[in-house]
């Protein structure tokens, strides 16, 4: 598994405490069902485009062919299996979000019917199965091995289907309790199924595209776990709704991927611009920071994972042309400044590795980076969350 980039050490990403209203939940009206749904019945449903499995997904895919082989094999020998967790969509009956269970439905669905390219599964590294190694399921199907092709596909796979589930918080609150492996997931999978759009597809597609963006997040690939979609999303929340951030991220992505979705075709040439500017806010805090570029300065060193609130203040800011323009010739200096904020303000430290998503951090951190510019630059640098 490649290293992580990101600091986990601070609480910026989305989290249980993160959702909001979660006091007020009330889940009595919700219904949750359980059901064996056999591996043809599951591949049947995502066939039709019942259970929904988007090509962002596939090429997101967390597994490797050894993984997804040995899950197969557990089917054809029949060993118990984490259940799939399923949620009805609320407008269109019988279409389901996948809550938990992603990677299992990939693996069934490129085993069965191939990737988004049609390219089939290759079953590898089996150590029970080992005379089905190499072989595809196409392969195993006219070959002396097709009696077990027929167990395979009956195989029972325990399905939990919720509908009439109140807001999305409960489903958010159901994936970060169910995201407890190794493999940390984003929220970011759950908020693509909850609000599909133009402005989502758009973001999808520049996100596996942008060079600056894998520069950042120094990745050669699509993130398995989108936090590099969540990157962009979370960049174009602040500079488009900034004022309406209330101290739940989870809620501020939500309502910036649902107004711009619903806004879409008269806010696309607004943010194609924004995106451009994203592009080249990107390379001035590389031309100021380098390697160190969205780090986090503390004890007297940057460490050396992408801290998100650092990203959001450098890319907000230098996302504007004219203090690009201002910047020129200051690079060091304002590198010089972050440090010091970063040691000698107790107040900005905290908001950028602590209690990052309350709105007095936000604030802190927003204000703080807004008049350090300003100060350095001679230019009047505004902040969204300014009282003046």
């Amino acid at each position: 598994m490649p290293e992580d980039k990101f600091d986990s050490s601070e609480p910026y990403n989305e989290q249980e405490e993160d959702i909001s209203g979660l006091d007020k939940l009330d889940i009595s009206s919700m219904a949750v069902s359980g059901a064996d749904w056999t591996a043809d019945t599951i591949v049947n449903q995502i066939h039709k485009g019942n259970i929904l499995l988007s090509p962002h997904f596939q090429r997101r895919d967390a597994w490797n062919a050894k993984m997804k082989s040995r899950f197969i094999e557990s089917l054809f020998l029949g060993l118990p299996i984490p259940q799939i967790i399923l949620a009805e969509k609320k407008d269109k009956k019988g279409t389901y979000i996948v809550i938990d269970g992603k990677q299992r439905l990939l693996s069934l669905q490129q085993f069965v019917e191939g990737d988004e390219d049609g390219k089939k599964l290759k079953l590898v590294g089996l150590e029970v199965k080992e005379h089905l190694n190499k072989m595809t399921y196409e392969d195993i199907q006219s070959s002396e091995y097709c009696d077990e092709i027929d167990a395979f596909n009956n195989q029972t796979i325990r399905t939990v289907v919720i509908k009439n589930w109140p807001s999305v918080e409960v489903l958010y609150l159901l994936f970060l309790r169910l995201n407890t492996g190794s493999v940390k997931l984003s929220p970011q999978e759950l908020r693509q199924a909850l609000y599909p759009g133009k402005f989502i597809n758009y973001v999808n597609g520049i996100s596996s595209t942008c060079t600056e963006l894998k520069q950042m997040l120094n990745i050669k690939k699509p993130d398995f776990r989108m936090r590099d979609v969540e990157i962009l999303i979370r960049y174009f929340a602040f500079v488009v709704f900034a004022k309406d951030y209330s101290g739940s991220m989870q809620q501020f992505l939500d309502n910036t991927c649902n107004e711009l979705n619903k806004a879409w075709d008269n806010r696309y040439t607004e943010i194609e611009n924004l995106y451009e500017q994203f592009q080249m806010a990107v390379q001035i805090t590389f031309n100021i920071f380098g390697k160190d570029a969205f780090h986090k300065f503390k004890a007297g060193n940057y460490e050396n994972k992408i801290n998100r609130a650092v990203a959001d203040i450098m890319l907000f800011y230098f996302s504007n042309p004219d203090i690009r323009m201002a910047v020129l010739g200051h690079e060091e200096q304002i590198k010089s400044k972050f440090e010091i904020l970063s040691t000698g303000r107790v107040e900005f430290l905290s908001a950028i590795e602590t209690t990052t998503k309350s709105m007095q951090s936000v604030k802190e951190r927003f204000n703080t980076w807004a008049n350090a510019l300003s100060e350095e630059l001679g230019v009047k640098v505004e902040s969204p969350y300014s009282e003046n």
